[in-house]
């Protein structure tokens, strides 16, 4: 059974003192003689008492904890944003409590209301796929807590709390597909997720633009709109390779599904670059384990994560000096690079 946690209180009444006392002898303030201090020393230390730092911490009306809240751990990409994050919260002296929504909007609410009652003093989030109204995020921004957008942002929600780092999708996308087509790809099909989150909206648009540049035709018949995870890569690679014409290059906007458009090419015996060539988006650490080392765009994970903590804490530390004007950044668009390799090198 298990035991409750001993506080200030029972320590107070334990040796007949005002809870006042006790909390100054153990703070080993100057105006507790030794001997008293010793007592409530040893009885903390019998009674494993341990202080409340979170409590103490608001009652100086600063809770030094972040809120980060990310759609799940899996992968490269998110964990090393996380690990970005966690680095610089911890050099600038905060802690962060971390969540993830696992795509579930209900989820993502939940957690933001965690994160107010938990009275953090800001809070970096990436959207949920399944994310469509963002009232939960204007009770965020009318309550006047910091809010950093990262990857996944909400397009137009503005605020002078809310800022935004995000790569830039669109260009990302488009030097994909340019890349595909300087190889002498013609047909060159896309796996897109919900068009209804900018990363994946600027990413289709990306694509098109690319194309429409190279004298492609889109072809929507070569778009394809799946889960973006391996099934769902192996299920759109089905479909396409049963087209009349099917494509000769796949362009998708993340790693894992076109790790199941790789399965699938391999099990038809379709050669890599050869016969399709592949890229896809986030540079994951597999995508230079697998045979052949997939082509990506790295997404600049652990400087997004880095950047996002900066933002934040100069709204905090604005705020701090009651509104004092200046300093504070704007929204940060980093700058893709894709990383060229077998999956799609034909020259």
């Amino acid at each position: 059974m298990a035991t409750r946690r001993a506080s200030i209180t029972d320590l107070a009444a334990a040796l007949n003192l005002s809870p006042s006392t006790i909390s100054r002898a153990l703070s080993n303030h100057k105006d507790v003689s030794e001997a008293t201090k010793q007592r409530v020393r040893a009885l903390a230390a019998e009674l494993h008492y341990q202080p409340n730092q979170l409590a103490a911490a608001l009652r100086r009306g600063r809770s030094k904890m972040l809120g980060v809240l990310v759609p799940h751990i899996r992968g490269h990409f998110f964990p090393e944003v996380v690990h970005g994050i966690t680095v610089a919260a911890s050099k600038a002296g905060y802690q962060v409590l971390i969540c993830q929504s696992n795509e579930d909007v209900t989820q993502e609410r939940q957690h933001l209301d965690l994160f107010m009652t938990a009275q953090v003093e800001g809070i970096l989030v990436s959207l949920a796929e399944t994310t469509q109204d963002f009232r939960h995020f204007e009770q965020v921004r009318d309550q006047q807590v910091p809010l950093v957008f990262f990857d996944r942002a909400v397009e137009g929600f503005e605020g002078e709390q809310v800022r935004a780092v995000v790569l830039d999708d669109y260009q990302g996308a488009y030097q994909a597909t340019a890349h595909l087509a300087a190889q002498g790809c013609r047909r060159i099909a896309h796996l897109c997720g919900p068009l209804h989150l900018g990363i994946h909206k600027n990413r289709h648009q990306g694509y098109l633009d690319a194309l429409a540049a190279h004298g492609l035709v889109a072809d929507d018949e070569l778009t394809v709109l799946c889960e973006m995870n391996q099934r769902g890569g192996t299920l759109a690679a089905r479909q396409l390779l049963r087209l009349p014409q099917p494509p000769d290059a796949i362009f998708s906007s993340n790693d894992l599904a076109v790790m199941g458009a790789l399965q699938v090419l391999k099990k038809q015996r379709r050669r890599v670059p050869q016969d399709v060539a592949l890229v896809g988006f986030s540079n994951e650490a597999f995508t230079e384990l697998v045979e052949p080392q997939i082509s990506s765009v790295d997404q600049c994970c652990g400087q997004m994560g880095q950047t996002a903590v900066r933002l934040l804490l100069q709204m905090i530390q604005r705020d701090a000096k009651r509104g004092a004007a200046g300093n504070t950044a704007k929204s940060v668009v980093l700058k893709p690079r894709l990383m060229v390799r077998e999956s799609s090198e034909r020259q």
